[in-house]
């Protein structure tokens, strides 16, 4: 799957090296067999570095998905609840017929993240942009790369795989069918509002006339709004499904399910918005002035664009009156820069003005200084003997996996 889209509408055509117009066919040109195989080799070469990166983020960040996940991932339509239902719904003739086994939804779980990072890698391995290569193994390589594998199990891998697949869509002229992908993507989280549909609505706005892009976006924002504005769950479907899975010896986080129970005013007595929003707000200002600077130094279509992309990279700092993760919302304000950014790097900056590029690599590198402290009292694991031999013994004697009791 890539995540190429087609070129801006207001981008001229360039000349090929055959002398034709990009976009008009011209005289096929085939390589000589050695060049063939120069460019295999070095696709080769790109695919293990990334896949190395890759390994690197896994080590660093990997665990079995925490009993917070699996419980919600056992919500479902069927028993009442009506948000974040998909994944549980579709799950539910299994795991009612099995006993709700916490494997079942832990191996859903990796092949989440199996399918997000192996759409990465293909993604940056097949790009034509070095640009684009090297901002995904920064982000595996910098922390996010281990906070991605460490969040194995939430729903945000799902909303943004979801993305992924909509932009495949997109780029293939299939619309309609992208923009129903995403308003399911509301189902799976109302975080989606926040996160992937603005990204998507401004990669609708590249490639679309107005009046088509805001009808892509349609779906997704009437099914957000519902979503938002239906009770969280009937009556009794918490209590439940809580005696069902502690029936079944399933880790049940109980405080997960309270979420269905709880309204936003309710929630705000537990955190203060105000204080994730001052941790969040360095944060935004460096990635906010980023995507303003390498805007500037790109043919991106007007002002209008640009204000889409800023709107789109800062949107989950809106999160902080969502709730108190603050380091996970300031990891998905870093995901959503780089994919912003992503989208930038396919409108090459001019050559004599590589500050766009220094902008966007001063901001990644800006990103370590924000902690992201993982979950449940895990720590990122160090590159070192004694952690790697931990490590290894972990996996060996099974302690790895583990059903987790938090």
């Amino acid at each position: 799957m890539s995540l190429a889209l087609p070129r801006l509408r207001t981008a001229p055509q360039h000349e090929t090296a055959t002398g034709t117009s990009a976009g008009r066919p011209g005289p096929a040109h085939h390589p000589p067999e050695p060049a063939r195989s120069a460019l295999r080799g070095t696709r080769r070469r790109t695919v293990a570095a990334l896949l190395g990166c890759a390994a690197v983020a896994a080590y660093t960040g990997l665990r079995m998905p925490s009993g917070w996940t699996a419980t919600l991932q056992a919500v479902s339509l069927q028993d009442g609840f009506h948000r974040r239902f998909l994944i549980g719904s579709l799950l539910h003739p299994i795991a009612s017929r099995t006993g709700y086994p916490y494997l079942l939804f832990a191996a859903v779980s990796f092949a989440v993240l199996a399918g997000l990072v192996a759409v990465l890698v293909y993604a940056a391995a097949t790009t034509r942009h070095p640009a684009r290569r090297y901002l995904v193994m920064a982000f595996l390589l910098l922390p996010t790369g281990g906070y991605l594998f460490h969040e194995v199990g939430y729903f945000d891998q799902v909303l943004y795989l979801l993305l992924f697949g909509a932009l495949w869509l997109l780029a293939r002229g299939r619309v309609h069918a992208a923009g129903l992908v995403v308003a399911a993507a509301t189902t799976v989280h109302e975080i989606t509002v926040l996160t992937v549909l603005p990204l998507f609505l401004l990669a609708a706005a590249r490639t679309l006339p107005p009046r088509r892009a805001l009808t892509a976006v349609f779906p997704a924002t009437v099914a957000g709004l519902v979503v938002l504005l239906v009770p969280a769950s009937s009556a009794g479907a918490t209590g439940s499904l809580g005696g069902t899975l502690a029936a079944d010896h399933f880790p049940v986080r109980t405080d997960a399910l309270d979420l269905f129970g709880r309204t936003q005013t309710d929630s705000w007595q537990l955190f203060s918005p105000w204080e994730v929003l001052v941790f969040l707000l360095p944060l935004t200002v460096v990635l906010g002035t980023a995507v303003l600077c390498f805007a500037r130094g790109t043919r991106l279509g007007g002002r209008p664009l640009a204000l889409l992309s800023l709107a789109a990279a800062l949107a989950p700092a809106a999160l902080a009156f969502a709730g108190w993760d603050m380091e996970r919302w300031a990891f998905l304000l870093i995901a959503n820069f780089c994919v912003v950014t992503w989208f930038w790097l396919g409108e090459r900056p001019s050559p004599a003005r590589p500050f766009p590029y220094a902008a966007a690599a001063f901001a990644l590198l800006i990103t370590v200084h924000v902690p992201l402290t993982y979950f449940d009292g895990y720590q990122p694991r160090e590159l070192t003997g004694k952690a790697m031999s931990t490590f290894v013994d972990d996996v060996t004697s099974g302690r790895f996996t583990h059903t987790p009791t938090r």
